[in-house]
């Protein structure tokens, strides 16, 4: 009985937190499951893991753990599928999880897991252009909320431009010993074979299509919400 309370009580105490509060805490989780995916991705990568089997594993693993809850909780909310729908589903689908994924795999394969994490922080700004070129968002200069969202894009752009195209001083450099193994990890993760070059357009590639997949993803919840 002492557990059922307490477990009610929490329930209760989770309700009370207002939901723009709650919103920030689930985007502010997300972030810290996506700062630990640039580093399992680029682990598995230097284990030797295909680049094309890798997210193929990823989605199966989605569609098992979401296909319950969209089948049981939304099952009476689907719209029909029809041709429409299908060609849209399958146009999301080739930009943000084939054009998406593929280039990030192969961008961080010739990057790092900080440099392709820092290049991520320009997708809000790519975002924005790409809306308001397809006057999807609105920008009113003579308001506060358009400052707003121009100075932000222009500060996300800045700051993204700064931690990815500035080198500064080694911090720590752990040197290695002649009698101890290197890590599989530091080892083939700083390997000489990258070409920067290649993965920073690659990343670019996974940015833009992030970005479209964000803004057709938005305007097409509008006819299929679930």
């Amino acid at each position: 009985m002492a557990d059922v309370g307490g477990s009610a009580s929490s329930g209760r105490m989770w309700c009370s937190v207002p939901e723009k509060f709650q919103l920030h805490l689930a985007m502010l989780a997300l972030q810290f499951g996506y700062a630990g995916f640039h580093v399992v991705s680029r682990a598995a990568l230097n284990m030797g893991v295909s680049k094309l089997v890798f997210p193929v594993y990823r989605n199966i693993i989605a569609l098992l753990l979401l296909l319950p809850f969209a089948y049981f909780l939304e099952k009476k909310e689907r719209p029909a599928l029809t041709l429409n729908f299908a060609l849209q589903f399958f146009l999301l689908a080739l930009v943000g999880i084939t054009a998406n994924q593929g280039f990030y795999l192969l961008g961080l394969e010739n990057t790092s897991p900080t440099f392709a994490s820092a290049i991520q922080n320009s997708v809000p700004a790519i975002t924005f252009l790409m809306a308001a070129l397809l006057r999807i968002e609105k920008v009113r200069i003579n308001r506060k909320d358009g400052i707003a969202k121009v100075l932000g894009t222009i500060c996300c752009v800045a700051g993204a431009s700064v931690i990815t195209l500035y080198t500064g001083p080694v911090i720590y450099s752990p040197a290695n010993h002649l009698n101890r193994p290197t890590p599989m990890f530091v080892s083939l993760g700083d390997a000489e074979a990258k070409n920067w070059t290649l993965g920073c357009l690659y990343l670019i590639g996974h940015c833009l299509s992030w970005s479209g997949w964000l803004v057709f993803a938005g305007t097409g919840s509008e006819k299929v919400p679930c």
